[in-house]
C-alpha cells in the first residue's frame, strides 16, 4: 500500500495535549509537529480544544493555511527533524469530551471525538461548555450531559463539525461499551442518529469485527491513536485519497468517497480485547466468560466484558462476511515494539530509542519502514529488525490477547534460543 501519492495521505485525528490526565509533558504543538513527520502522518489532530490554556497556545503557535487546516508557525518549528522524514504536516482542530449521565435506568459514560474547521469555532464550543463544567481541570472534560444534547450543542454552533463516538467498543467509556453503553446508535442518539456518520473503532477492535454489525454499514470506520505521548502518535491512522483540506476530509468521512481505509493495531493487542479480571490475572474468551456466568473464577467478582464479547452480543453476521462498500485496512505493529523484541530490550529503553532514531534517520518515516521499505534496505541497518518487519507484514506473529486494561503481548520471534544467538552475532558483527 503506497502512501506517497500526491492525493493520498495519512491522518491521525485523535490525540491529547499535556493538559489531559496521564499525558506526557512532551505533548506540545512543537512535538506533535515533529513526531507527525517521524511517523509519516500528514494531518494530525490538535487534541483538547476545550482546554482554555491549550487553545490559547494553539492560537499563538498555529496559523491558518489556505486549505482550511493549520500549520505550525516558523518561529516554533524544531530544527532537529531528521532530513529523511521532513514534510509539511497540518493540524486539524480536535478534542475528546466525556459525558456521564443516566438514561433508560442506566448510568452512561460516553466519550466523543469532535473535529472542527477552525479555532474560532472551537472558542464558541468552549464558551458554551464552560457554562456546564470547569474546563481547566482536564484536557478531556467530563460533562453531566446527555451525549445527544452535546451533539445538538456542537452542530448548532457549527454545521460542519464532525461528531464521532470515540473508541466505540471500550467497556467503560463508549457508545457500545459493555459497562455503560447502548445496544445501538439509535438507542443513544434517537432522532439525531443520522447526524452520526462515523465511529472510531478503537485499539481493541478492527474493521472485520465491526462488519459483523450490519447497523454500522453506512458509517465510516475510523482509527486513531488516542495518543498520550509522542511515540504513540500514529499507532492507528486513517488513509485518505482526496484533497488535503478540512472540507475534503469531512466529505470523505461523511460519504466514504476519498476514504481509503485504516492502519490498525492487531486488535488482540488492545487493552480490552478479551474478557478478564486484571487483579487476578484472569483472561478469558467470551465462551469461557459465559460458562462462568460472568464471574471471576478466582475471586468471584464480576468480570470486565471485553470488546470481542460485546461484538458477539450485538453481531447479526457471521465472522468473515465483508459488507458492500467496506474500506480496506492493514494491521501493523509499532516499529519500536519490533525493535524491542528483536534486541531483547524494553520499548522504553535508550537502546530501543537509539535504534529507532537510527532507522528513521537512515531510511524514512515509520509508516514507510513498516509498509513499503525494501527488507534488504532495512537489513543494512538491522538484520533482526528487518526480519521482524517481514514477519509482521505477513501476519506471522503470535499474540496473547489484552484484557481489563492490560495490553496484549505480541510475540514476533518463536525460537528464543536461536534469536539470542542472532542477537549476539549481530552485536559481534
Amino acid at each position: 500500500m503506497c502512501y506517497t501519492h500526491a492525493m493520498r495521505f495519512l491522518a491521525d485525528l485523535h490525540v491529547h495535549s499535556r493538559y489531559s490526565r496521564a499525558t506526557s509533558r512532551e505533548m506540545t504543538p512543537e512535538k506533535l509537529w515533529m513526531w507527525a513527520q517521524i511517523k509519516g502522518i500528514n494531518v494530525i489532530g490538535t487534541g483538547d480544544f476545550t482546554h482554555p490554556l491549550w487553545l490559547k497556545e494553539l492560537t499563538i503557535k498555529l496559523k491558518r493555511a489556505q486549505n482550511g487546516l493549520y500549520t505550525l508557525k516558523e518561529d516554533f518549528r524544531p530544527k532537529d527533524v531528521p532530513p529523511k522524514v521532513k514534510s509539511e504536516p497540518y493540524f486539524m482542530v480536535s478534542g475528546e469530551i466525556s459525558t456521564i449521565y443516566k438514561k433508560n435506568g442506566k448510568l452512561r459514560k460516553i466519550h466523543t471525538l469532535i473535529l472542527l474547521p477552525t479555532i474560532e469555532h472551537a472558542l464558541k464550543v468552549q464558551l458554551a461548555l464552560s457554562r456546564m463544567a470547569n474546563l481547566d481541570v482536564d484536557g478531556r472534560p467530563v460533562l453531566g450531559l446527555d451525549v445527544k444534547d452535546l451533539l445538538k450543542i456542537v452542530t448548532d454552533i457549527c454545521q460542519d463539525a464532525i461528531f464521532i463516538p470515540a473508541h466505540a467498543w471500550t467497556p467503560h467509556f463508549s457508545v457500545f461499551g459493555s459497562e455503560s453503553g447502548f445496544d445501538s446508535l439509535r438507542e443513544c442518539f434517537e432522532e439525531l442518529t443520522n447526524c452520526i456518520c462515523a465511529i472510531e473503532t478503537g485499539l481493541s477492535s478492527n474493521p472485520p469485527m465491526n462488519w459483523r454489525v450490519s447497523d454500522l454499514d453506512r458509517l465510516t470506520l475510523l482509527s486513531n491513536s488516542d495518543a498520550h505521548s509522542p511515540i504513540r502518535i500514529g499507532r492507528e491512522a486513517n488513509i485518505f485519497d482526496c484533497e488535503l483540506s478540512y472540507d475534503s476530509i469531512r466529505e470523505a468521512i461523511v460519504t466514504k468517497r476519498g476514504f481509503v481505509g485504516t492502519c490498525e493495531f492487531f486488535p488482540e493487542e488492545g487493552k480490552y480485547h478479551f474478557d478478564g479480571h486484571r487483579e487476578c490475572g484472569v483472561v478469558l474468551s467470551p465462551k469461557e466468560t459465559m460458562r462462568l456466568n460472568y464471574l471471576c473464577p478466582r475471586c468471584g467478582e464480576k468480570l470486565t466484558v471485553g470488546v470481542m464479547h460485546r461484538v458477539e452480543v450485538l453481531a447479526d453476521r457471521e465472522d468473515g462476511k465483508i459488507p458492500e462498500g467496506a474500506s480496506s485496512y492493514v494491521s501493523l505493529v509499532p516499529l519500536i515494539e519490533i525493535i524491542s523484541e528483536a534486541l531483547g530490550v524494553s520499548p522504553s529503553s535508550s537502546v530501543a530509542e537509539s535504534e529507532y532514531l537510527k532507522l528513521i534517520s537512515s531510511i524514512g518515516n515509520e509508516f514507510y519502514i513498516l509498509t513499503e521499505a525494501d527488507i534488504d534496505e532495512i537489513s543494512k541497518y538491522s538484520f533482526l529488525v528487518a526480519q521482524g518487519v517481514s514477519k509482521v507484514r505477513s501476519g506471522d506473529i503470535k499474540i496473547s490477547p489484552g484484557y481489563d486494561g492490560v495490553y496484549g503481548k505480541i510475540r514476533i520471534f518463536d525460537d528464543e534460543k536461536g534469536l539470542e544467538k542472532k542477537r549476539q552475532w549481530t552485536l559481534f558483527d
